[in-house]
């Protein structure tokens, strides 16, 4: 029962660590760059709960499973934002399944191997999550002008957008997140499995 309550509580805080990672498109200043910061904040929370849930149940698809969690939740949480009067289309929830899946796929595959889980899993997840993140962006219809006409209100004025910046991460965001995030998310599934060894 402790453990089955410890994967809800994960699941929980794993949602509420990352609810503004779709939010990017506020810091309009620095958008690419909390695009990339963002991404990896993602794959931490993804890799250690669906990891944990995964090898505890021993079942692949669970972290697949421990991923819609996280995606329905935060659904509920992006609820607030239009309830706020934000657009449909500006709502971005991040897009965690796909990465669930590679990371279920690593596993089945290799037998119910943990090492493999831990390196090709880790490496499948930090790899692919900033690029469906990124199709997700631009899905949103016009996220510069939107960022502008609705600008994030529990910003404080000062970081208010006035003109977009281009910060050092612009060039390539997709490709920063997932070098970090292929390296990263290796650590990230290792302490996923080591937490069932409390």
């Amino acid at each position: 029962c402790t453990h089955y309550l410890f994967i809800v509580v994960v699941a929980v805080n794993s949602t509420l660590l990352t609810i503004n990672a779709g939010d990017y498109i506020f810091y309009t200043d620095w958008a690419w760059t909390s695009f990339t910061v963002f991404s990896i904040s993602q794959t931490l929370m993804l890799c250690v709960g669906a990891t944990y849930y995964l090898t505890f149940t021993g079942v692949p698809g669970t972290a697949t499973y421990y991923g819609l969690i996280m995606t329905v939740y935060t659904w509920v949480a992006k609820g607030a934002w239009f309830a706020l009067g934000y657009p449909y289309d500006f709502i971005v929830t991040p897009i965690w399944l796909p990465s669930a899946m590679l990371l279920d796929l690593a596993y089945w595959a290799t037998k119910k191997n943990k090492h493999s889980l831990i390196l090709f899993g880790g490496v499948l997840v930090g790899m692919s999550l900033p690029l469906f993140n990124m199709v997700n962006l631009i899905t949103v219809a016009d996220p510069l002008e939107t960022a502008f006409k609705y600008p994030r209100p529990t910003l404080p004025p000062y970081v208010t957008p006035i003109e977009p910046q281009v910060g050092k991460f612009y060039n390539s965001p997709v490709a920063l997140g997932a070098g970090a995030g292929a390296v990263l998310a290796v650590t990230f599934t290792a302490l996923g499995c080591k937490l069932n060894t409390w």
